[in-house]
């Protein structure tokens, strides 16, 4: 069965940097698209940045570009998320989430709607 589990989140001052992780089990990385997305008490979920089977269609939210970077390792089957000059803003619980083409005949989708599975999620907290 298709499993995700996010790790890397942790508290960290404004400007820091935190890597997250997401491993995926139960199917390949070329055969689905996996998203970030995140959540803050008393906020929408939003996408974060997305990353199509092949690597080769990535989207960054606004709030991400030129911060976030979003990368997969098929090796590992691992999709991560650097991000760098962290902001207060940025504080939220995030998930990792994905879909299969067999189900979805979408290269790459933003829409939290159309993820099917889902980690547990992981806090990133920005802070002084």
């Amino acid at each position: 069965q298709v499993q995700l589990v996010e790790s890397g989140g942790g508290l960290v001052r404004p400007g820091g940097s935190l890597r997250l992780s997401c491993v995926v089990s139960g199917f390949a990385l070329e055969d689905g698209a996996i998203g970030w997305f995140r959540q803050a008490p008393g906020k929408e979920r939003e996408g974060v940045s997305c990353i199509s089977g092949s690597g080769g269609t990535t989207y960054y939210a606004d709030s991400a570009k030129g911060r976030f970077t979003i990368a997969r390792n098929p090796a590992e089957n691992t999709v991560y998320l650097q991000m760098n000059g962290l902001k207060p803003e940025d504080t939220a619980t995030y998930y990792c989430a994905s879909y299969l083409y067999s189900r979805r005949r979408t290269i790459l989708t933003t829409e939290a709607r159309d993820y099917d599975y889902w980690g547990q999620g992981t806090q990133v907290t920005v802070s002084s």
